[in-house]
């Protein structure tokens, strides 16, 4: 959590190329979470039908 914390301060204080990189960093791992969320679902759904 405090990697997280660190990397919204120093985006204040960024060029606007280190902003659209941590901005990145973000979208990144939004996308993974909900893949693996996804995928998880999509198991469960399948056992539940064997």
């Amino acid at each position: 959590m405090e990697t997280i914390l660190t990397l919204v301060q120093n985006m204040a204080h960024s060029t606007p190329a280190g902003f659209v990189g941590v901005c990145g960093i973000f979208i990144f791992m939004a996308l993974m979470l909900g893949g693996g969320v996804y995928r998880v679902k999509q198991a469960l759904e399948k056992e539940e039908r064997h």
